[in-house]
């Protein structure tokens, strides 16, 4: 059995997990990143994408995230979402009404600076459409 660690995944609005976990994949800004026990201590922004957590007892979870924050530390794994919800009580109008946030944002922006992060931002959402929404 492999070891465990302690996950926290925080929205907002709620505590949404507080577990063991065996192995958590995070959409991580650099691309997707797997932290398991005794993992380097790490800092990372996360783009919107999936957050699949192995639990100890061998369960497996799907979080859809839309942007945050994980800590990777001596006492565990910590993320802080922007939005965090179940991949079961995620839909397709959620993820259209901030696609087309975003686009309203990009079209008044005038810094190119923040167009590019927005750019970038609304390329990770698309993404998460065309991965999460068959």
């Amino acid at each position: 059995m492999a070891d465990s660690f302690n996950f926290e995944l925080v929205s907002p609005e709620r505590l949404l997990v507080s577990e063991q976990a065996s192995e958590v994949v995070i959409p991580a800004t650099e691309g997707e990143m797997t932290v398991m026990a005794r993992h380097a201590p790490t800092m990372t922004t996360l783009n919107p994408g999936v957050v699949a957590v192995k639990t100890a007892a061998g369960k497996a979870e799907k979080y859809v995230v839309l942007g945050g924050f994980a800590d990777i530390g001596a006492n565990g794994l910590t993320v802080l979402a922007e939005s965090a919800t179940p991949v079961a009580d995620f839909n397709k109008d959620i993820l259209q009404a901030r696609i087309e946030a975003a686009q309203k944002e990009l079209a008044a922006e005038q810094d190119h600076e923040k167009r590019g992060s927005i750019e970038a931002f609304l390329a990770a959402l698309t993404h998460l459409n065309g991965a999460i929404i068959a």
